[in-house]
């Protein structure tokens, strides 16, 4: 399983889990933890035990004391702030240890922003261009953007992959060995591509089969955690409307 920016989102974890149980070997993680929402030690505790393979995201060096809080607006500064202020001294020494990506592996490749980049927002296609002179693996999994989908490509030519649409809740692909793709799995903990469910993927490697899935969670319950942590009104309002 492949998740990313789940930013202290417990309710929208815990759904993901839940409807992935018995579904994955193992998980690997795109970065961002932490930030935004108001249950970061938990989330931290899961990826602690449950992720085996992660690389970090600028909140999780924000909101360690690792700096690039000046790039924050108000609302996410702020709840960097409060993250580290809130967590124990083991929990930001984890986050301080979380590896740059990209990282290699023998069959993909797992990065924040790009492969180029991990701070790279790569939102259209046009931010991609560069995919044809790119040396990476067939398969690399980003995060960042907290929109879910992808592209794929041969020399020559790009296509964009869509997400699943509202009604649908998962998008399965067969990889072709001859393609290279470079894959979003969407925001588990705050979706901004119009689409409030959580979001995630799954792999199965052997079969080169991948599936973009979208669950329903508790908005409510975790808009009632922010406002109770005195964390700003916006970060609550955007779960429910998916930007």
């Amino acid at each position: 399983m492949i998740v990313s920016d789940i930013h202290s989102n417990l309710e929208a974890l815990e759904a993901v889990l839940s409807q992935a149980e018995g579904s994955y070997d193992e998980v690997i993680c795109c970065g961002d933890v932490v930030g935004y929402c108001a249950c970061p030690a938990e989330v931290i505790d899961w990826a602690r035990e449950s992720v085996a393979a992660i690389v970090r995201g600028n909140h999780d060096i924000a909101c360690c004391g690792g700096g690039g809080l000046h790039d924050f607006n108000p609302p996410a500064r702020a709840a960097a702030i409060w993250t580290y202020e809130q967590l124990s001294e083991q929990d930001r020494d984890w986050l301080r240890r979380m590896p740059k990506g990209p990282m290699r592996f023998d069959h993909y490749e797992l990065a924040h922003g790009s492969p180029e980049d991990e701070n790279q927002y790569l939102v259209s296609t046009a931010d991609v261009e560069w995919l044809d002179r790119a040396e990476m693996r067939r398969l690399c999994f980003v995060g960042h953007t907290h929109r879910q989908g992808g592209w794929s490509w041969q020399r020559g030519g790009i296509q964009r992959i869509p997400a699943p649409s509202p009604k649908e809740q998962e998008r399965v692909m067969d990889l072709d060995p001859d393609y290279q793709y470079l894959i979003n799995p969407g925001s588990v903990g705050q979706p901004r591509d119009g689409d409030p469910r959580a979001g995630y993927a799954l792999w199965n490697s052997s079969a080169n089969l991948l599936a973009l899935r979208r669950v329903k969670y508790d908005v409510r319950l975790a808009q009632m955690r922010i406002a109770d942590a005195g964390l700003p009104h916006h970060l609550a309002e955007r779960l429910a409307a998916g930007h």
